[in-house]
């Protein structure tokens, strides 16, 4: 007799329906495990053996075989301690096979038989939904996380004895409520209390409105770091269907928190200088993502962006123009989204204090070069908006704060969204402008006869790139929705094109170029 019940094994951040089957054999008393199972799930046969010892359930002495289906798909971590154990249940007769129709399994088993959270509660909800099952049980810890996901009963059982009356229906399953998180990962900080830095502010609320990727430059204690901390609290909250996205990276990274659900607003990760190309990209066995997509729909951070290794900054320049990351490995690839807005933030040379006109630089020009050519060219002309930054004077700091509170930027930001919103329904989906492709910038960003010749004089002046010139357009289009035009100006363009005249040590138009 052999008897299958429905697991799930999470491959990137899809969950992947498995079938878990269990038999006897001749042979002496033992468990085989088959199905390309790695050392977590082999070792699942000693956690699966003691829970159902805890919970008063016998193992009779014989040969069992298990096989975990698709074989060749390879099986990691410990989802499916539970779906083995409830398999086994049913071969000794314990639970009816009725009674685990329809149903998946996706949690793991302490010795005492205490189901446990295991990452990735989201995905597995989404594989069950697809799948057409009616229901799924996991822990109590992530429950709520899989609740979001409609159309299909979540149980939460704490305990393996607690699951077999629940199914039996000697118990009344508890309510589970999909909860919705507010944390960005970091405390937003108001503009407001930003004293100066006018256009660094304007480029601020561009990046937001338009998702644009923004260059702070200027040295120290100017406020760079400031202001990228106070993005976040001017960015429109997650849609639900991006809420889910963002938290099935963070669920299967094991970032979510406990019984907090989803993540409702943008994140925001600021990775540290000595962050390796796999921690910023994604990589490992299993394959895990990186700061690149567990920013998804938020912002990633890079201060001190020239102290990062040349080669991980390079490897983010596919992510950012692609918006997904792609992990190839011998028996499949693995493709995590990666639509974020990057914030670089940079010195302009070692010392910090070249071109400031307080403190003498103590570099030589060969030196600053050598610093600034740290950010390559392809990577920075990825970047809409080049802000140079100078210190803020001490009368500045002492007076009174003004400007454009968060929440006020935030709902001209809003308003900017809409417009692209309704202006590209026919592109399927919330499109914001930085993410307009060539025939859709043709589209719904067209340029006028005398728009396009003054961006063809002032791109021949500036040598900006082609990648550049549609980087520019987009971003006049952003400005333009946030002014409520309908059409692109020469203002509007000679706005965007003042945002990418970084002139850099070598006296050139940019790093755009």
């Amino acid at each position: 007799m052999t008897v299958k019940t429905l697991g799930i094994a999470i491959f990137g951040i899809d969950g992947v329906l498995v079938e878990v089957e269990v038999g006897r054999q001749d042979g002496l008393p033992g468990i085989d495990i088959a199905g390309l199972p790695a050392t977590t799930v082999k070792e699942a046969r000693h956690r699966v053996r003691s829970a159902l010892r805890a919970g008063g359930y016998e193992w009779p002495p014989e040969r069992l075989v298990v096989n975990f289906a698709p074989a060749d798909l390879p099986k990691q971590g410990t989802a499916l301690d539970l779906p083995l154990a409830m398999a086994l249940l049913v071969l000794f007769g314990v639970v009816a096979p009725g009674e685990v129709a329809g149903t998946a399994f996706f949690g793991e088993l302490a010795l005492d038989g205490a189901v446990r959270p295991v990452p990735g509660a989201v995905s597995a909800a989404l594989a069950v939904r697809q799948a057409g099952l009616a229901r799924l049980v996991v822990a109590p810890e992530v429950a709520s996380e899989a609740a979001a996901i409609p159309g299909i009963e979540v149980l939460a059982p704490r305990s393996l004895v607690e699951l077999v009356e629940l199914l039996q229906g000697r118990v009344e399953a508890r309510a589970v409520v999909p909860a919705v998180e507010g944390r960005s990962g970091v405390r937003a900080i108001d503009l407001q209390t930003i004293r100066g830095q006018a256009q660094a502010k304007r480029a601020l609320e561009i990046a937001a409105a338009g998702r644009h990727n923004l260059l702070f430059i200027g040295p120290p204690g100017c406020g760079k770091t400031l202001l990228a901390r106070a993005l976040p609290g001017i960015l429109p909250p997650l849609t639900l269907d991006e809420s889910l996205e963002v938290t099935r990276i963070h669920s299967v990274s094991g970032l979510t928190g406990r019984g907090t659900g989803l993540i409702g607003t943008p994140p925001f990760r600021a990775p540290h200088p000595t962050a390796s190309e796999a921690a910023l990209v994604g990589g490992g066995s299993p394959p895990l993502p990186g700061e690149v997509s567990l920013a998804h729909r938020g912002v990633l951070f890079l201060d001190e962006a020239a102290e990062f290794r040349r080669s991980s900054l390079d490897a983010l320049r596919s992510p950012i123009e692609d918006r997904v990351v792609t992990i190839a490995r011998s028996r499949r690839s693995v493709t995590f989204p990666s639509s974020v807005m990057v914030v670089l933030a940079t010195n302009p040379c070692a010392c910090g204090h070249w071109g400031d006109v307080r403190k003498a630089c103590r570099c030589t020009p060969a030196q600053v070069r050598l610093y600034q050519q740290r950010l390559s060219g392809p990577l920075l002309d990825r970047v809409d908006l080049h802000v140079e930054l100078v210190a803020v004077a001490h009368d500045a700091l002492s007076g009174d704060v003004g400007g454009a509170s968060s929440a006020e930027v935030q709902a001209r930001v809003m308003a900017a969204r809409v417009r692209q919103i309704e202006r590209h329904a026919d592109l399927g989906g919330a499109v914001a402008n930085a993410d307009l492709d060539l025939d859709a910038v043709g589209r719904h960003a067209r340029l006028g006869a005398a728009e396009t010749r003054f961006l063809a004089r002032a791109g021949e002046a500036l040598g900006i790139s082609a990648r550049a010139w549609q980087r520019v357009i987009r971003v006049a289009r952003t400005i333009a929705d946030l002014a409520g035009d309908g059409a692109i100006t020469t203002a509007h363009l000679a706005e965007a094109l003042a945002f990418r005249r970084w002139s850099g040590a070598d006296g050139g138009a940019g790093a755009a170029a």
